[in-house]
């Protein structure tokens, strides 16, 4: 699996997570630091000591509550795929993580979700979960579905959603603009093991641009080469802004990159 993941991480991904461990480890040994080094008989340093230890407790009390109410809403409330249900997104499922070499297949559920379309992966006490909205799968074929299928894997495979490197790189977020940066390279990557999953160039974009039209009727009619276009019509400045704040690239600079990938392995 490594090998395959390897191959499609972007190295603007590798930097920027190196990046984030750095500078996340360094606030960590420097709270470590300050709290072993305190002079507790000064009574002056005790309340920085409870107050490190009352808000540490409280998170990772939400951490754990926000992990059991997930699994007790997915069960009670979600449609777990499986060999009765729907075994045909189940296999696709399957057939992903069989293909980037995971050893253990994710959950995965469908959920109504009120006219959103999207999908998400999510890993709880390390248990994998991937999350399929229904109005996703509705407007979207087959085929498209197994590039999301294979993007959402991806998040498990490449390890964005390990827990301990999370924490590592929790304090790295006071950064501005330095998280959200590792976060594009990150689908990025996802996309890349998308299209590998699906190995089609065009159900991999045209499935990216389904994002943005999210109409089942004009799913066929949708051309990916006048979509790849509109890039170009980007205000340049205005584009960086809007995007240097979000977690995801915009839809066109994402389907132009799979088109690059595409070419280069020909």
């Amino acid at each position: 699996m490594e090998k395959i993941i390897d191959r499609y991480r972007t190295k603007k991904e590798s930097i920027l997570n190196l990046c984030l461990c750095v500078v996340g480890a360094f606030f960590w040994f420097a709270i470590f630091y300050g709290l072993t080094n305190a002079d507790y008989e000064d009574k002056s340093a005790l309340p920085l000591f409870f107050t490190f230890g009352f808000y540490g407790g409280l998170f990772a009390l939400f951490i754990f509550l926000s992990a059991m109410a997930f699994r007790a809403n997915a069960m009670g409330n979600m449609i777990l795929l499986g060999e009765s249900q729907f075994p045909h997104l189940h296999q696709m499922v399957k057939d992903g993580a069989q293909k980037i070499g995971m050893n253990d297949v994710p959950e995965a559920f469908l959920f109504n979700s009120d006219g959103v379309m999207n999908a998400f992966a999510r890993q709880v006490f390390g248990k994998k979960y991937i999350l399929l909205t229904s109005s996703l799968i509705d407007a979207s074929s087959d085929d498209q579905v197994q590039f999301i299928i294979g993007h959402e894997l991806g998040h498990h495979a490449a390890g964005h959603l390990n827990i301990y490197l999370w924490f590592l790189k929790l304090p790295a977020r006071v950064i501005p603009f330095l998280n959200s940066a590792y976060s594009r390279q990150c689908e990025y990557t996802c996309d890349r093991i998308g299209y590998f999953v699906s190995h089609d160039v065009k159900d991999s974009c045209s499935a990216i641009q389904m994002l943005g039209c999210g109409c089942m009727r004009l799913n066929s009619q949708m051309n990916i080469e006048s979509f790849e276009k509109q890039e170009a019509l980007v205000p340049p400045v205005f584009g960086f802004l809007t995007e240097i704040f979000r977690s995801h690239p915009r839809l066109t600079r994402r389907v132009v990159a799979l088109k690059k990938l595409h070419t280069s392995e020909k």
